[in-house]
């Protein structure tokens, strides 16, 4: 499948992976220069089950401009994974706007017994800055500006 529209930097991969799980479905997900490419195994209604809720059901900060399918050959993939991206010379992919601070994040930050208390740059899939950092597409921290900062063990999890 061919996901495209503004499907990355917004927990679209994510979403992806654990729909996909979910219905018993094997394969993978990726950002790519165009959008969100999956290669996807298993039963075909729940293959059908999983496009219906990829153009109906996104991440609140995702906007699915088209999703179009192929088939390929069956591959035998073990489980659903989501994978590395492939970047290219050039990118038709869209990176979201910047999007204020989220109440679940603003909760985080002032809850004294939070791990993320009166931590100013506390964001989310659904909130935070996407547009302002990206370097390029496809949207991953490394081509972002805060690649040069380290995420914690508990937030790599």
């Amino acid at each position: 499948m061919r996901v495209t529209g503004t499907v990355q930097g917004v927990g679209f991969r994510p979403f992806v992976y654990r729909h996909a799980a979910g219905l018993g479905l094997h394969g993978w997900v990726r950002n790519d220069s165009d959008g969100v490419l999956i290669e996807v195994e298993g039963d075909e209604a729940a293959i059908g089950e999983l496009s219906r809720r990829i153009a109906e059901e996104a991440p609140p900060l995702a906007r699915v401009r088209s999703v179009s399918s192929a088939v390929v050959d069956v591959v035998g993939e073990a489980a659903f994974a989501i994978v590395a991206s492939a970047p290219a010379a050039t990118s038709t992919a869209a990176v979201s706007v910047d999007v204020a601070t989220c109440r679940a994040c603003l909760d985080e930050i002032d809850d004294p017994a939070d791990r993320r208390y009166r931590y100013p740059f506390t964001n989310c899939t659904d909130c935070g800055p996407r547009y302002t950092i990206a370097r390029s597409v496809p949207y991953d921290r490394p081509a972002t500006t805060m690649a040069g900062f380290a995420m914690c063990t508990r937030c790599q999890a």
